[in-house]
This record gives C-alpha cells, structure tokens and sequence, in this order.
C-alpha cells in the first residue's frame, strides 16, 4: 500500500527554510517535490506499452492458444492489451501459426498498413521458423523472412503464458527503445 504525503502551506514553507540556499546540491525531488521530470519519449513509451493494441493473425493450431490467452483464466486485459481487428490501429501483429508462401503477400500487407511505430510477435515454432513442416515447398521458413519479428514464443503450440511473458518482453522492449531514443520515440 503506497502513503500519500500531503503537506499544508506553512509546512512546505517550513521545509523550504530549512533546505540549504544552493539550489545545485538539492536535488529537485527535495526543492519541488509534487513536480514529476521525465522524457517525453519515455512517457509517449509508458504510454504505448500499457495500451498495446494487437492484430491477431491466427492461421493454424496456435491461434488457438492465442485466443485462450484472452479468456478470463488469462486475461491479458490486465497488461492494457485489449485486442483490434483493424490494422490501421492496431500498434502490435500476433502471428500464430504455419505461413505458407501464398499467405505471406497478405501477412506483409497488412503490416504496411499498421502506423508506425510498430511490432510483431511470432508465435509458435511454426511462425518462427517453418516448424514441423519446414521441408515442405509451400511453407515460409518463419515470418521474419516476411516482416520484421521484434519477439518469438517458441513451442509447438506455446502455452498462454509464453504469450503472455512475450508481451511483457515486448513492453520493456519498448522502454528500452525510448531511453535509447529508438522506434517509441
């Protein structure tokens, strides 16, 4: 449970006093301390990571671990992961599942229309790299020969949870781009 602190007036003009009147050896939490300082970019990040809005793209077995991911024993609503059908506002692609060649143009389709920034999760062994089925002619060795893949949840089909440790991943991922001045920004 977090104490919140208030302070009267006279009290915060008490405290005022009685800091030292170098204002380079006080830190500003002490000088200011109702003021919050931080990065734009890294606030936009915050932002972006706590209400991720993906595209599911579910095109075999996985998709159906996918989808159990969102029921109530799961819930990724807890994380602000609230699923969008649309890929022009959807920020996150969930692949999951076999990629064959003629689905790929479709895959890379509608990545294109997703605005920027964005990121893509490749979920299943079949999305990362071909699966059981990698010798087959039809089958794209994994969606990053297609789009980029930010995040791969290996298995063969991946528990819920592995999706759900991808978008934790893919959320410090994102916190990470913005202090570095990366894509979040």
């Amino acid at each position: 449970m977090v104490e919140i602190k208030t302070q009267t007036g006279t009290e915060a003009q008490a405290e005022r006093k009685s800091l030292p009147s170098q204002k380079g050896t006080v830190p500003i939490e002490k000088r200011m301390p109702r003021i919050i300082t931080a990065k734009l970019n890294e606030l936009a990040a915050l932002a972006r990571k706590s209400s991720l809005w993906p595209l599911q793209f579910g095109l075999a077995c996985c998709a159906i671990e996918m989808i159990s991911t969102y029921m109530s024993h799961h819930d990724l609503d807890r994380f602000g992961v609230v699923t969008w059908p649309s890929p022009r506002q959807s920020d996150v692609m969930i692949v999951a599942g076999t990629v064959v060649k003629k689905m790929a143009p479709a895959i890379k389709l509608l990545y294109e229309q997703m605005p920027y920034p964005k990121w893509v999760i490749a979920m299943g062994s079949c999305a990362t790299c071909g699966g059981p089925y990698q010798k087959s002619y039809s089958v794209v060795m994994g969606v990053d020969k297609v789009i980029p893949v930010d995040v791969y949840v290996p298995g063969c089909p991946p528990r819920p949870e592995a999706l759900m440790e991808a978008i934790i991943a893919l959320q410090e991922k994102i916190m990470q781009e913005a202090r570095k001045g990366g894509k979040a920004a």
